[in-house]
């Protein structure tokens, strides 16, 4: 029997806020364990919550970035669940009218673009986080109330390979509006994932189990291959599918089962009493729409159509922003373009990945690479001067300009000066140059180097090829 994987995720993004979602504490990450708390965020009897702004504006960002419908009155709720983790008992959400709804996102699929759906983006605090040691559980409550934004997908994902590409395709649109920086190595952005499997053809969604622990998008994906494989041997040997959340194991590559898997009626959600509701009006959107970003689908269009760049290039560099702004700042005044982003995507990003670092930490400024090309451009430098003068700038800090002054780097392009040298460099190898004219002209590539090696890659490589050639394909006399 053929099968159909059906798949919806959640995932929660962490908001990029200087303060708490319902209280003044700081959100800074990798603070001492409960160092930023408050009466508000441990629950505190009496202690009422205040919503923070910055948290709406960013839901509206993410609405309008992924096409979803604003509610213009959406009110919070309380989900109640008991862990250590949650002093006061609930956490605070929405539920019956999230502030954002009905959107979607489109991914790029061999069958060409396809629509994700979305059921909803709503509002919500984070809970503490537990840490588990051989001599117990300690909690740190500094991550309590940092605001969240879950984002509910339909189930319209087919495969874990369409989820890997949802969850980057939706990290990178987050990315750009600036509201959170999704890293996942510090939980700025966590994915669960609702799994079943169904005959093709048929319409019923079947029994789903939800993943967590996920800690990877490569993780999701393992995660949903392991679970849709397990699912489908279980159903062909007519055992049922039992609705139960499991935990991905990264270690053994299995999931392994945690409880039942909740309903919401299992939080027993009820109005939050101590918040109004949220009200927003079309002035409120207006300014937000007026501070958007340009997004990822609408930058990349421009930059192959402003910057004549092809669709590959061009994806590698808007894949992030930061990148995409480097390269608009490095090419500003800049008259190669090509050039230009050949040496990023090349040197540049070789660079990143070598001191594994963000392009806001590279070491080389946009202004500090246009004037090393500059030199490239204007054929005072060769292409492997300048990468050796790129390694020294990464070492020492110091301009293009000082270095080259310094280690007398320029090019060498009298022709006077090359003669003399090409000619005793023929003359040292007769042998190569006998074997050149009985039809080696393979050979013009040692002499190449030779000169190369003798200049330290300094010798203007077009006029070094004219001279070679003009004495290796001489008559002998």
């Amino acid at each position: 029997m053929n099968w159909e994987i059906v798949i919806g995720l959640e995932v929660h993004v962490q908001l990029k806020t200087q303060s708490k979602a319902f209280c003044g504490c700081k959100t800074t990450y990798g603070s001492p364990p409960n160092s930023q708390t408050c009466p508000v965020c441990l629950g505190y009897p009496g202690a009422l919550p205040v919503l923070n702004r910055e948290v709406v504006n960013s839901a509206i960002k993410a609405g309008l970035a992924t096409h979803s419908k604003i509610r213009y009155r959406s009110g919070f709720a309380r989900k109640n669940y008991f862990y250590p983790d949650l002093p006061k008992g609930y956490q605070i959400s929405q539920y019956t009218d999230p502030i954002c709804y009905d959107g979607y996102i489109q991914i790029p699929t061999e069958e060409g673009k396809k629509k994700i759906g979305l059921i909803r983006i709503h509002m919500e605090e984070d809970a503490g986080k537990s840490m588990h040691t051989e001599n117990g559980t300690l909690i740190d409550l500094n991550r309590c109330g940092i605001p969240l934004l879950e984002i509910v997908s339909c189930p319209d994902i087919r495969s874990p390979q369409e989820a890997y590409t949802y969850l980057t395709t939706l990290k990178q649109i987050i990315r750009y509006t600036g509201i959170s920086d999704c890293n996942m190595e510090e939980g700025s952005l966590r994915c669960d994932a609702n799994l079943s499997v169904r005959p093709m053809g048929e319409k019923t969604l079947g029994t789903r189990t939800e993943l967590k622990n996920m800690n990877s998008f490569h993780g999701v994906e393992k995660a949903l291959a392991y679970e849709a494989n397990r699912q489908i041997t279980c159903l062909e040997a007519g055992e049922p599918i039992e609705q139960q959340t499991l935990l991905w194991n990264e270690q053994t590559q299995r999931a392994e089962p945690m409880r039942s898997k909740e309903e919401s009626h299992d939080y027993r959600y009820f109005p939050e009493p101590d918040l109004v509701d949220v009200q927003l009006t079309d002035a409120w959107i207006q300014d937000i729409k007026a501070v958007m970003p340009e997004l990822p689908e609408e930058r990349l269009s421009r930059f192959i159509k402003h910057y004549g760049l092809s669709e590959e290039d061009s994806l590698v560099l808007t894949a992030e922003h930061e990148i995409a702004d480097y390269f608009e700042a490095a090419v500003q005044g800049f008259q190669d373009i090509s050039l230009m982003n050949h040496w990023i995507r090349g040197e540049i990003l070789r660079i990143l990945k070598e001191k594994q670092i963000s392009i806001d930490q590279c070491p080389i400024s946009p202004k500090a690479l246009r004037d090393l090309l500059t030199y490239l451009l204007n054929k005072k430098i060769t292409p492997q001067t300048a990468k050796t003068v790129l390694d020294n700038m990464v070492k020492t800090g110091e301009s293009a300009d000082k270095i080259i002054e310094k280690k007398g780097l320029l090019s060498i392009t009298s022709s006077e000066e090359l003669d003399a040298l090409i000619r005793n460099i023929v003359e040292k190898h007769p042998e190569e140059v006998k074997k050149y004219r009985q039809g080696k002209t393979q050979l013009l590539g040692f002499f190449m180097g030779q000169v190369m090696k003798a200049t330290k890659g300094r010798a203007d490589q077009k006029i070094t090829r004219h001279i070679l050639q003009r004495y290796l394909d001489a008559t002998e006399e």
